[in-house]
């Protein structure tokens, strides 16, 4: 009897389940993230808070990813990959993000922070569409750790310490533009 209840009590727990946010693609074990036409932000956005010390990942960029601003001038404009808050403040204030753009017939990565509401950023490299790249960032004392594909580069940070209240950071298109059509990069964390 004991066993019956238990098993019935499984199957109703696991028949109540549902996905939050982006669901992965059950293909593989990626994420597929989709930033439609006319959006800055993906689709079912829900950015939660980040508890973690560090984030690893791998992402794949496809062919939805090549675009060309109405602006020329907003090719350049970085959009957002993934990252954290940091120091108990908003991400304009403080916060670490890979970031990409396409330029030049390439995918560019970059490191791209907030230090006391100052942006930075920087050229970390370029990665092929359609492969699967390796990302890290982490934090050490009032530094940003980057690792894209085992190249590291290191960013200021405005505290030391943990990270304190933190939210993660989604994928996000935009300076100034919203996407001219839909986007998907697919996204695996790594524990």
């Amino acid at each position: 009897m004991k066993l019956s209840f238990l098993v019935l009590f499984v199957l109703f727990s696991f028949s109540s389940c549902q996905w939050l946010g982006n669901s992965p693609s059950f293909g593989d074990d990626y994420i597929t993230y989709k930033i439609s036409k006319g959006n800055h932000e993906i689709d079912n956005n829900s950015n939660g808070l980040f508890t973690g010390s560090e984030l690893k990942f791998q992402a794949i960029f496809d062919s939805t990813c090549i675009y060309q601003t109405a602006d020329a001038g907003n090719q350049h404009d970085i959009n957002k990959l993934l990252g954290f808050s940091d120091c108990n403040t908003q991400h304009h204030e403080n916060s670490a993000r890979f970031g990409w753009n396409w330029r030049e017939n390439a995918l560019r990565i970059y490191a791209y922070v907030y230090v006391a509401g100052q942006r930075q950023e920087r050229e970390l490299g370029i990665v092929e569409l359609g492969k699967s790249s390796s990302y890290k960032l982490s934090t050490s004392n009032n530094t940003y750790i980057f690792v894209l594909n085992g190249n590291t580069t290191v960013m200021p940070r405005h505290c030391s310490g943990g990270l304190g209240i933190s939210y993660k950071l989604l994928p996000y298109f935009g300076g100034d533009e919203t996407a001219p059509h839909d986007m998907n990069i697919k996204i695996r964390n790594i524990e």
